[in-house]
């Protein structure tokens, strides 16, 4: 059995990562990438860099082929561009990043340390109305917020 972080790590094997600052320089020199966020609506419209498309991680499938109700023409269409892949920390992104390989694009990265890194670097984020989001109070957006039944059970093992 793996657990989530090993299934990231394996799939860091194919899957490139660009940094923050490599990024920032690659959408100047590129401003066609098309930036991919995974993240949940309620995420996405909290804080997101600007021009990402919202493609949650859990439709990103259908979201890339014609057809379905999930369909994204601009992804469908993007098999050839350089594609970026966000989330909040790096992680969702490597996934969806690997799943869209697996679907034929030829040229996808993720964006490592996600928009927590981007923020951390003081680049821009917007909100869901395309309003500036000031770095400073987002640092409340990225502090985990576990409840009790989410933590570990004292004494629990996992079954390997």
């Amino acid at each position: 059995m793996k657990r989530f972080l090993e299934l990231v790590k394996d799939c860091l094997s194919t899957v490139k990562e660009h940094m923050p600052w490599d990024l920032e320089e690659r959408l100047q020199d590129n401003p066609d990438i098309l930036l991919v966020d995974v993240r949940e609506p309620y995420e996405y419209e909290a804080m997101h860099i600007q021009g990402s498309l919202l493609v949650p991680r859990g439709i990103l499938e259908s979201a890339c082929e014609w057809d379905y109700e999930e369909t994204e023409p601009e992804l469908v269409m993007a098999r050839e561009r350089e594609v970026v892949v966000v989330c909040r920390s790096g992680q969702r992104s490597v996934l969806a990043a690997n799943s869209l390989q697996v679907l034929g694009f030829k040229n996808v990265a993720s964006l490592q340390t996600g928009i927590r890194g981007w923020k951390d670097y003081d680049l821009p984020l917007v909100d869901g109305q395309g309003s500036n989001v000031d770095l400073d109070d987002a640092d409340e957006y990225f502090t985990p917020r576990l409840r009790e039944d989410q933590l570990r059970p004292e004494g629990w093992v996992d079954p390997v």
